[in-house]
């Protein structure tokens, strides 16, 4: 086994799909991507408490090298013999110093870490100063600390050091806080960017001989920012006040001012919601497509080139954003509490969702979110710093049905005690870390409320209830209208919440809340006119099971077996989700997908045909399985029928992923199999 942290599952429910990534996909990755600096390597709380870095580096973009020099600043135990720091593969450790100059042992141990000797005992208290001086190669190809990621790699036209790739020496994985001053040197004509900027760059002259910039960071409050993105960009480019600040390549230089626009409206909505941000700057970038769809650190947000563009990019920005607040202003004090940072950026998401969009909106978003937090809940979030935290069941639990904790709050309390909560939290937990406990106190305080009940079930308990509802309706005396007698039942013992309950009549609709105790609670309503239907949680404020839901739940689970390899689990799960709903366009499309990959054309060519003759859910599975007939007619020598094809694409007009330009791109040019161009 290789001495870095493995984890294929994780790696492969990061990349999108080849095609057509569908949009349910692409939202789990984003999710997970955004858990990447959240909770994205093994971060039990560390043995030493590093404060304060000072680093010295240089990138060489021709060689794809970087020079650097670490001084870290921490205490540690007087107990401690070595001291382990996390510290990237492909690096290469040329001396460790102390404060007193005295050279330090260190060696690779079997997890990848780097274990050093002190040369003196350690004081209680007392902050050392150790100095690590390192080379190394990072074109992204060498192995880093979590498999398949790319997550460091100095090239043009932009490079990236991302915190998660270990490129100093780190501990406490964004559970400890630190500072950080730093000191980029790059190629002439590229920009650094990093949390704490400090004036303009200065001229210097590299190792090589070829002139260069150095630029100036310093982010001095407890925070992660070790982050540092380089590269040959436009801008700056602004809206409104002008504090953030967008900068894009040549090729996206036209979509500059639209993602200017978005990034300081989804800026200004988070600002009202959340209170204002520990800093009024931020810098809003792209970063290659073969790294994270996201990335973020203090001061510093950004997403992959093909997301600058496209729709899709929206609600991964304002993800990205989000953290400002969750993730940089507050952290989890363990991988435990990391629901709150994780699902929060996840829910203030859909947040701006529903401000910018309408509530529908987030509803349909909403339906993704339960499927993911269902999907892996058989662990409670109070005890998910069990599980290796870059899973896909971490990253569900955390991600997204954390999500819907904070949803659900929201419904138990009022939108006005909610805001309440999450501005009373950043304020009392500012550049600190938070746990689950500090949240409940401050919700309880906040909105005036007990929610002991409520954290239990949700934090401490797993599962959602089912609901069903049996009532009879008898009419009243002198023209007093109906009684509906009923009984609300679903299959948790312990769940108690209020659940609204909508009765619509053949005059006025009325709706009431029902304090849902234990299985079986009973209910009694009147009204004038004589009931019709009878809904339970219309607006989906609770986390449900609905059979409409196991069924995303299973095209998820496929998705996700698919991503590893596992084509026959994949397959097996979305005729699960078929069998639960035959119309399902959105199986019936991954079914294609999963055979037109082994090249069982005819049975792909059919799955696409059953999905056009679906549920037409989601929308984009009509205009992408038109261009995967229209391949499959090219691959076979049926060219005639694929521009057929290929036109009723173009005539949806659906754009999702960039579809009616890729239909007219094979109009102009036959698709060809990867293995035949």
């Amino acid at each position: 086994m290789r001495g870095h942290e493995r984890n294929t599952r994780f790696r492969c429910g990061l990349h999108f799909l080849a095609g057509a990534a569908s949009i349910l996909t692409a939202f789990l990755a984003v999710g997970m991507t955004m858990a990447v600096p959240a909770a994205g390597q093994r971060a039990e709380r560390p043995a030493l408490d590093i404060t304060g870095y000072v680093i010295d580096a240089e990138l060489d973009t021709a060689a794809h090298h970087l020079t650097a020099k670490a001084v870290v600043s921490f205490t540690a135990p007087p107990n401690l013999d070595v001291v382990n720091f996390g510290f990237h593969p492909a690096l290469k450790l040329t001396k460790i110093t102390d404060e007193s100059g005295k050279l330090l042992e260190g060696e690779r141990t079997a997890d990848g870490s780097i274990r050093v000797t002190p040369g003196t005992a350690f004081v209680q208290g007392k902050t050392l100063h150790w100095t690590f001086e390192y080379e190394g190669t990072l074109t992204g190809s060498e192995d880093g600390p979590i498999e398949g990621l790319k997550l460091a790699a100095i090239q043009e036209p932009i490079s990236y050091l991302l915190y998660a790739a270990r490129w100093f020496p780190t501990t406490g994985y964004m559970t400890d806080r630190f500072t950080a001053e730093m000191h980029i040197r790059v190629p002439q004509g590229m920009k650094a960017f990093s949390s704490g900027a400090e004036g303009a760059s200065k001229s210097v002259t590299l190792s090589n001989g070829k002139p260069g910039d150095e630029f100036t960071f310093n982010w001095k409050k407890p925070g992660f920012p070790g982050t540092v993105i380089a590269g040959r960009y436009v801008g700056p480019i602004s809206a409104g006040a002008g504090n953030v600040k967008v900068y894009v390549s040549i090729s996206h230089q036209a979509s500059a001012n639209q993602l200017a626009q978005m990034a300081t409206k989804e800026y200004d909505f988070f600002t009202d919601s959340f209170g204002e941000p520990e800093t009024s700057h931020l810098n809003v970038m792209e970063v290659p497509d073969d790294t994270l769809p996201a990335v973020w650190a203090p001061e510093l947000a950004a997403i992959q080139s093909a997301r600058v563009g496209d729709k899709s990019g929206v609600r991964l920005l304002a993800n990205t954003i989000a953290h400002q607040w969750w993730g940089c202003e507050v952290s989890p004090r363990t991988l435990s509490d990391a629901w709150i940072t994780n699902g929060m950026s996840r829910y203030g998401e859909l947040m701006f969702l529903e401000d910018d969009s309408g509530r529908s909106a987030m509803n349909a978003a909403l339906e993704d979110v339960s499927a993911g937090a269902l999907a892996y809940d058989t662990t409670p979030l109070s005890s998910v710093g069990r599980l290796a935290p870059f899973s896909p069941q971490f990253q569900s639990m955390t991600l997204e049905k954390g999500a819907m904790v904070f949803h659900m709050l929201r419904g138990e309390v009022g939108n006005k005690a909610f805001l309440e909560i999450l501005k009373g939290t950043l304020s009392q937990y500012t550049d600190s870390s938070i746990r689950t406990q500090d949240l409940v106190k401050v919700a309880e305080s906040q909105s005036q409320q007990q929610l002991t009940s409520f954290f239990a079930q949700w934090i401490d308990g797993t599962g959602a209830p089912r609901f069903t509802d049996k009532y009879a309706v008898y009419r009243l005396g002198n023209n007093k209208g109906f009684r509906t007698i009923g009984e609300i039942q679903q299959d948790l013992d312990l769940f108690r919440m209020p659940v609204d309950l909508r009765i619509e009549t053949d005059g006025k609709t009325e709706n009431q809340k029902i304090e849902v105790v234990g299985t079986d609670t009973q209910y009694v309503v009147d009204t004038f006119g004589r009931p019709r239907r009878i809904s339970i949680d219309p607006e989906d404020w609770v986390l449900k099971t609905t059979p409409d839901l196991q069924v995303r739940i299973a095209i998820l689970m496929g998705q996700q077996l698919v991503a590893e390899g596992d084509l026959a689990g994949g397959l097996t799960e979305y005729k699960k989700a078929l069998d639960a709903n035959p119309q399902s366009s959105l199986a019936s499309y991954r079914i294609g997908e999963v055979l037109f990959s082994q090249h069982n054309y005819q049975a792909s060519v059919n799955s696409y045909r059953d999905a056009l003759r679906g549920d037409d859910e989601p929308r984009w599975t009509e205009v992408w399985s038109h261009i995967q007939i229209g391949k499959i007619f090219d691959v076979t020598g049926q060219r005639d029928r694929a521009v057929n094809e290929y036109r009723l694409a173009v005539q949806t007009n659906d754009n999702t992923q960039g579809a009616v330009n890729e239909a007219r791109l094979y109009l102009q040019k036959p698709y060809k199999a990867p293995d035949a161009e």
